[in-house]
């Protein structure tokens, strides 16, 4: 199939560049292969219904899974084989066929209205609209198209690619995506589809944490892939999570002492990741427990614990970092100055108690879609040091199961897609 761009310009333009120069452009960005897909069919669930599958994309449409409003996700979730296709609107964007795709918890959370003000607002103006929304922030994919900025030595039509979709734009949970260049890496070799489609989110959400806000390897490992921390101490609460399990394999791999703590039910599962120091946090004392292991340099809260929790606990760090921000949710409920004049309130107020029992700092981290994040976890991948956890696999017709099994939460692992 051949995907065409309709390319308009006018005698003006036309004397701006020149009729060769023109006439080359137009050819270079005409046309671009398009990977064949599946015919158009459904199959039936165990329940009886009838299942949608991934539709063959024609007359700019495709297939995939939206919502309309906010809400829940067994509610929300609606399938449509008549969205638009997304086009290429940079030099710098790829279109890519989607195969496979996780569900993270920040999808539903979105769906719930999570952070509608600022993500609505930064989505309106890159030229968005708030719905309908395509939710799935990693995935991986073959590339169909590619802008003019992109030389084939980089990336080319047809590769098989892994890559992450920034949380303020149109997600990949659809049969295709654009996304940036930075965004988009070749899929390592020795990782299937499901595996690379299942690291990335929570893979660059536990690798900002760990280096661009704990700079466990300093100001080199925030800006670059080279990581860092041999010799450091780090805890690592709710090791069993999709963050956890990649937190940990990378903490291992850079040659840190890790300790973790989980459900009873999965601490053989985290012992298998090769973590020694394993503890049952439904054991009243398993706070004594670490308490005694002494100092730790990063205690990372992977559990959605938050910052209150660092002030109830008897443990001595040099920094508390936790996934579970009220940065967004302070917006949504009381708008932008306020909701951030609550941010630093808290902050301020969480460090104070901090400090003044001796323990260190209180922080917040983040997802951040970086390209040295992103080549970080592809060395440990290509050298086999990081391997997601996938709980289980659900196929595409079936998208919305996979959504409530994610906001059941106490998962072990990852939630993916299927898309073929």
């Amino acid at each position: 199939m051949v995907l065409t761009n309709c390319i308009r310009f006018t005698a003006t333009a036309a004397g701006k560049f020149g009729q060769r120069e023109l006439l080359c452009n137009i050819r270079s960005l005409a046309t671009a292969t398009v990977a064949s897909t599946p015919s158009t069919n459904s199959t039936s669930s165990p329940s009886g219904w009838e299942q949608p599958r991934r539709q063959h994309a024609s007359y700019g449409k495709m297939s995939g899974w939206q919502i309309h409003a906010y809400g829940v996700p067994q509610e929300e979730i609606q399938f449509s084989d008549g969205i638009k296709m997304p086009i290429l609107k940079s030099p710098t964007q790829l279109l890519v066929r989607v195969k496979a795709a996780s569900v993270n918890p920040i999808d539903v959370a979105m769906i719930n209205g999570y952070g509608a003000s600022v993500l609505n607002a930064m989505r309106c103006k890159d030229g968005g609209i708030e719905f309908p929304l395509v939710l799935g922030r990693d995935f991986c994919g073959e590339i169909v198209q590619k802008g003019l900025g992109i030389s084939s030595r980089e990336l080319e039509v047809g590769d098989e690619v892994w890559g992450v979709v920034p949380v303020h734009l149109q997600g990949c949970h659809a049969d295709y995506v654009v996304v940036e260049k930075y965004c988009l890496f070749k899929k390592p070799s020795n990782l299937s589809k499901i595996d690379a489609s299942a690291i990335l989110y929570a893979g660059l959400t536990a690798w900002s944490g760990l280096y661009i806000t704990g700079h466990l390897g300093d100001l080199l490992g925030a800006i670059s892939p080279v990581g860092g921390g041999a010799g450091k101490k780090v805890l690592v609460l709710g090791a069993a999570g999709g963050v956890g399990t990649l937190a940990v394999q990378m903490l291992l791999a850079e040659g840190v002492e890790v300790f973790a703590t989980c459900s009873p039910d999965a601490m053989q599962m985290v012992n298998n990741l090769g973590v020694k120091y394993v503890l049952d946090y439904t054991d009243p004392a398993h706070v004594q427990n670490v308490a005694s292991v002494g100092r730790f340099d990063i205690v990372l809260d992977c559990a959605g614990k938050g910052t209150e929790y660092a002030n109830e606990v008897p443990w001595l760090y040099d920094q508390y970092i936790t996934f579970n921000s009220p940065v967004l949710k302070n917006i949504d409920a009381d708008g932008f100055a306020a909701g951030m004049y609550q941010n630093a309130l808290n902050l301020v107020r969480n460090n104070a108690a901090a400090l003044s029992t001796r323990q260190g700092l209180v922080k917040w981290g983040y997802f951040v879609p970086a390209p040295q994040g992103i080549a970080y976890l592809q060395r440990l991948a290509e050298k086999g040091k990081l391997l997601p956890v996938v709980e289980k696999v659900f196929p595409y017709g079936s998208t919305p199961e996979a959504y409530e099994r994610v906001a059941q939460k106490h998962l072990r692992g990852k939630v993916v897609i299927d898309f073929e």
